[in-house]
């Protein structure tokens, strides 16, 4: 089965009833957990990568929204020497953007500086980039904030990547806490954590999580109702 890669429609497979669901129908309806379900059932087990990611831009008070999108992947390195072309390949990275994309920030966890800030968000959100997942530092947080961009790291940092930081390399597979990603891959993160879906799974996996979802309404309203955590998961199999 061929898969979008870039597209806001997901076809789900002919063996279940057919539905409809776009991306913005899966950001609000699912979850990293249900996404990590739909996974394991399939054999993929190692989707999620053990970080400490979180929402850097949500707003105060509010949840994080989910970051749902295709990955555009970015490979950085660091550097303690003066940089003859400095942002040359991150900037080209960004400008390569295509709308429902999630720039993937590989940077091994460094936080030798801030990679990501208030003008690279500006320009890919002119692209239709839909946020970015950074493994390593941002900054900027208050003015990314304002913007309504969506960005996950592991945290902040004030340094500029000059000379610092810089990408070697995009569009190729890298890896994040020890999950490997390819472009093209999607990418979910929330206040749960964060999931990558392999391409080629993309419709398995948002079917499966989008019925699994129902089913635990389903659930939920009979335990809510008087039926026991037992007398529920034996009724309806699902936990």
């Amino acid at each position: 089965m061929t898969i979008p890669t870039h597209t806001n429609s997901l076809m789900m497979p002919s063996m279940m009833e057919t539905t409809h669901v776009t991306l913005d129908m899966a950001r609000n309806e699912l979850s990293v957990p249900l996404l990590c379900d739909a996974l394991d059932a399939l054999g993929f087990h190692h989707q999620s990568p053990r970080l400490p990611f979180r929402h850097q831009t949500a707003p105060f008070g509010a949840p994080a929204p989910m970051l749902m999108g295709f990955c555009k992947t970015t490979l950085w390195v660091d550097m303690a020497h003066v940089d003859p072309k400095p942002y040359e390949l991150e900037l080209a990275a960004v400008d390569s953007c295509k709308p429902e994309d999630v720039i993937v920030c590989a940077a091994g966890g460094s936080f030798r500086s801030g990679i990501w800030g208030e003008l690279l968000s500006t320009a890919a959100r002119n692209t239709g980039c839909v946020g970015v997942l950074v493994d390593g530092a941002v900054r900027d947080i208050h003015k990314m904030r304002s913007m309504e961009f969506n960005v996950v790291a592991l945290g902040t940092c004030p340094y500029d990547s000059k000379d610092r930081q810089r990408v070697v390399d995009f569009d190729v597979a890298v890896e994040i806490g020890g999950v490997t990603v390819h472009p093209g891959d999607l990418i979910a993160a929330d206040e749960d954590g964060v999931v990558f879906v392999p391409k080629s799974v993309i419709d398995q996996v948002l079917t499966a999580a989008w019925h699994k979802a129902h089913a635990e309404n389903q659930v939920r309203d009979a335990i809510q109702a008087g039926m026991t955590a037992s007398q529920a998961f034996k009724t309806f199999g699902v936990l």
